[in-house]
């Protein structure tokens, strides 16, 4: 079965990496570890916070990879003397990704009392207006030809 896109317009045009973004959402939507809060902290500022109880720092990455936010957890197992009664706290290794929209910079991650906070900022696009020069293609003068002598 052909999938029709709604960018297939002629009128959208450059728009087909819309789709291709919205098939990565999709994709990472079912993800449900580790549990995140996305918050608006100012107007052009947002904070992506982890729960990544029991990850120190060196056992996480935060990285951007083609407008995608990418967040890697894994953990040095060493519970081979401990045995555990119950086991709650999940120490899974992890990968959370994030789709980031045109021109939204990652302004720095920390981990606090084991939420890892991620600083996401969107900087105010100064408005553009670009004079397009028309050409007549009548009144172009033809080109010179060098004699070979």
């Amino acid at each position: 079965m052909t999938r029709v896109s709604v960018f297939s317009s002629p009128l959208l045009l450059g728009f087909d990496h819309i789709e291709r973004v919205l098939d990565r959402v999709n994709k990472t939507a079912g993800e449900g570890y580790p549990p995140y809060n996305i918050e608006q902290v100012g107007e052009y500022r947002l904070r992506i916070t982890l729960a990544v109880a029991g990850f120190a720092e060196t056992d996480l990455s935060v990285n951007t990879e083609d407008n995608q936010l990418v967040i890697r957890g894994k953990r040095e197992e060493d519970d081979s003397r401990r045995v555990f009664l119950h086991r709650g706290i999940a120490a899974r290794q992890f990968t959370r990704s994030f789709v980031l929209a045109e021109g939204i910079e990652v302004r720095g991650a920390e981990i606090v009392n084991g939420l890892l906070h991620i600083d996401l900022e969107r900087p105010v696009p100064e408005p553009k207006v670009t004079q397009i020069e028309i050409k007549n293609a009548a009144k172009k003068k033809p080109l010179r030809t060098i004699d070979a002598e």
